[in-house]
């Protein structure tokens, strides 16, 4: 009557912990997120080498539509699938990429497990996230001293991230490249000096993931950004030291 959650990291199997691969390797039943019906788990694919022949796996839908309205069906039915498994009496694990509590699939399926099934134990094994991973690999920080930092999931609303970003010495943007361009130009209006770090990166620590840009905001303007790809990370510095 127990389930663990089990952040993977940003991708690359050596940076789970030493928990997550022990938990993997005992698994009896794995449950991970994909977006559509047939379409590979990128959670699974990281720890593939970690999963016993013996071990159950399945993907659990969760459809990239901002209806949370159409959305909670999913959730739901998710919850319920896992909880059955959990009271056959096997070891569970649900899986999802970087940490459990930033931006997570796993942030829907825990409020309806407590809803739904509130006698299941749950125990939450924290992951790294990409944030920390593109900062590793440029080589920067992301704060130091009394410096702020914002993390902003999508660039839907400008004037409300620009009004984020005034506020801020270092901002990360996160999932989705297509908003790139216009973020750079934006920054330099909410106060980002031309000499601003920017590092761009996708996919960032999976095999064929990485950094794609370690420049400048001067530099920067007028580049593309990212394809239109899901998984693109892109952090900004103001006082580039």
């Amino acid at each position: 009557m127990k389930l663990f959650c089990v952040g993977c990291g940003p991708g690359d199997p050596e940076l789970l912990t030493v928990k997550a691969v022990n938990l993997i390797k005992g698994a009896e039943v794995i449950f991970a997120p994909t977006a559509r019906e047939g379409k590979p788990s990128i959670a699974l694919s990281v720890v593939e080498q970690y999963i016993d022949k013996s071990t159950k796996t399945a993907s659990l839908i969760f459809p990239m539509v901002k209806d949370r309205e159409s959305l909670k069906d999913y959730w739901q039915r998710n919850a319920d699938e896992i909880a059955s498994e959990v009271r056959s009496g096997k070891k569970v694990i649900y899986l999802t990429v970087g940490d459990p509590a930033l931006y997570s699939t796993w942030i829907y399926i825990h409020r309806e497990l407590k809803k739904r099934h509130p006698d299941i134990e749950i125990e939450v094994i924290p992951g790294v996230a990409s944030i920390f991973a593109i900062a590793n690999k440029a080589k920067i920080s992301l704060a130091e001293g009394d410096e702020i930092i914002a993390v902003v999931p999508a660039c839907y609303d400008l004037e409300r991230v620009k009004k984020t970003a005034g506020a801020c010495d270092t901002v990360v943007f996160l999932k989705d490249g297509r908003y790139f361009d216009n973020v750079i130009e934006m920054l330099g209006q909410a106060g980002f000096p031309d000499d601003a770090a920017i590092a761009i990166a996708q996919d960032v620590s999976a095999p064929e993931g990485e950094i794609l840009e370690l420049t400048n905001l001067a530099q920067q303007r007028g580049r593309k950004g990212p394809a239109e790809k899901y998984f693109s990370i892109m952090v900004a510095k103001k006082n580039a030291r």
